[in-house]
């Protein structure tokens, strides 16, 4: 893949990464953290709830940023969204 100066990807413009950044993340950094924000949020409600729930989906770690069909991020952002609905169904049985 090749880089500008500035490690925005020329084969996929907008993705921001550096060289040794392992991840790359086309939702970006920003975008990223919000979402573990709110799963924390939620995650608090569940206990709050006194709901013993299983963890979130891990965030991926091996996306190679080509856009791929099928991208590692596409199936965890599925995963999340079983997983907030599942949590969000016990919470609206509590």
């Amino acid at each position: 893949m090749s880089t500008t100066r500035e490690g925005q990807g020329l084969d996929n413009p907008g993705m921001s990464h550096t060289r040794d950044d392992p991840i790359i993340d086309p939702a970006g950094q920003a975008q990223r953290e919000r979402v573990r924000q709110g799963i924390a949020q939620f995650q608090a409600r569940l206990q709050a709830a006194g709901i013993d729930f299983r963890d979130p989906p891990p965030e991926p770690t091996s996306c190679c940023g080509r856009g791929c069909n099928g991208c590692v991020w596409e199936g965890y952002e599925a995963a999340l969204t079983w997983w907030y609905e599942d949590a969000g169904a016990l919470l609206a049985g509590a």
